[in-house]
C-alpha cells in the first residue's frame, strides 16, 4: 500500500497593521514566535522559523518550552549567519536558567556561540530603536512572566508654549527653560501567557494601537482549566475589549481543542460585531489572507486616484 505523503509545513499565521507586519505560529502548549519585522523584535521563540533570525532582540515572556525552545538554534544561527549575535531580553529570574541551557549547550557542541541574555526588571525599558524602546511588564502565569509594550517616545511642545513665534521659543530654550516634554506612544503590547488582572489595564495596553493577546480557551466551559493554567479566556477578553482602544488585537496562543470555525462562533455569541471586526486570529489563515486581499485592493484603489489626480492637475 502506497503510503500517505507528509502533511504540509503549517504556513505562519500573517497580519498587516500599516506600518507594521505581525507575522508567526502561536499555538498553546506546541509553539509561539511571533515577529514584528519593522521593530526588530521577535515576542517568544519557541521554535526557530527561518524568518526569526533576522530579529536581533528576543522578548521571552516566560520559560516554558513552548516559548523557548528554539532560542539555542536562533542564537547559532544568527551567528552562522553572520548577522551578529542575538539577544534575548528575559525575567530577571530566567536569566540564570537560560545561561545554564546555554552552557550546556556549548559542552554538547563543543563550541560556544556568541549570545546576550539581558534581564529587564518589570517596569524597566530598553532601548531597541531610535526612540523605540522595549518595556517589561510583569504578568500573572505559572512561573515568572512578562508582557511587553513597544513604545515610541516623541518630543512636543509644551501647551503653554503652544503659538510663541520661533524666536520666542530660540529666547526661552537659550535662558534654560525647558519647552518641551516626551510623550510616549504606545505602539504594540503582548501579553504573553498570563491570567486576567489589573496589569492588562495599563496605558501600555488600553493606548497601544495593536495589542498581542493570547487566548488559549473560548469553550465557556473551559474557564476551570483557564484558571488552573493562569491563561486567558474568551470572556476575559469581553472584559479587555471594552478597555483596550486598540484599532486591531491579534488573538494567539489558541489551543488545538477548539477547530477555528468554532473559535469564530464563540467570538461571535460572545463579541458585539462591531467589537469583533477588531478581533483578528493570528492563524485563521484564510480570513487573514481575506483581509490582506482587501488591503491591497485598497492600496491600489488609493494609488489609482492618486495617479489621476496628478494627471489631472498636470
Amino acid at each position: 500500500m502506497l503510503p500517505k505523503m507528509p502533511a504540509p509545513v503549517q504556513q505562519p499565521g500573517f497580519l498587516f497593521v500599516p506600518p507594521f507586519r505581525i507575522q508567526g505560529y502561536s499555538i498553546a502548549g506546541e509553539h509561539t514566535v511571533i515577529q514584528v519585522p519593522e521593530l526588530d523584535v521577535c515576542f517568544d521563540i519557541g521554535s526557530c522559523p527561518r524568518f526569526a533570525i533576522s530579529s536581533p532582540f528576543i522578548a521571552l515572556s516566560h520559560t516554558h518550552m513552548d516559548h523557548v525552545g528554539g532560542l539555542p538554534y536562533y542564537f547559532s544561527q544568527r551567528v552562522f549567519q553572520k548577522m551578529g549575535p542575538g539577544t534575548v531580553v528575559c525575567h530577571p529570574e530566567a536569566v540564570e536558567p537560560l545561561r545554564v541551557m546555554m552552557r550546556s549547550w556549548g559542552d554538547l557542541e563543543r563550541q560556544r556561540t556568541q549570545h546576550a541574555i539581558v534581564p529587564l526588571e518589570p517596569g524597566r525599558d530598553l532601548e531597541i530603536k531610535p526612540n523605540i524602546v522595549l518595556r517589561a511588564i510583569e504578568v500573572s502565569h505559572t512561573i515568572p512572566a512578562l508582557g511587553f509594550a513597544l513604545v515610541e517616545r516623541r518630543s512636543k511642545l509644551r501647551p503653554e508654549f503652544a503659538g510663541l513665534p520661533q524666536e520666542r521659543l530660540r529666547q526661552l530654550r537659550a535662558e534654560g527653560v525647558e519647552i518641551t516634554q516626551v510623550i510616549e506612544i504606545p505602539l504594540i503590547a503582548y501579553t504573553g501567557d498570563t491570567e486576567f488582572g489589573p496589569f492588562l489595564f495599563r496605558d501600555e495596553f488600553s493606548r497601544a494601537a495593536t495589542v498581542i493577546c493570547e487566548c488559549t480557551f473560548v469553550d465557556p466551559g473551559h474557564r476551570d482549566r483557564a484558571a488552573i493554567g493562569k491563561h486567558l479566556h474568551l470572556d476575559d477578553i469581553a472584559k479587555l475589549i471594552d478597555v483596550w482602544e486598540a484599532r486591531t488585537i491579534i488573538l494567539g496562543h489558541l489551543s488545538r481543542r477548539s477547530h477555528i470555525g468554532e473559535i469564530r462562533r464563540f467570538l461571535r455569541s460572545r463579541i458585539n460585531r462591531e467589537e469583533c471586526d477588531r478581533l483578528h486570529l493570528l492563524m485563521d489563515h484564510r480570513a487573514n489572507r481575506e483581509r490582506y486581499e482587501q488591503q491591497a485592493l485598497s492600496i491600489g484603489a488609493a494609488a489609482a486616484i492618486e495617479a489621476h489626480d496628478e494627471t489631472e492637475a498636470g
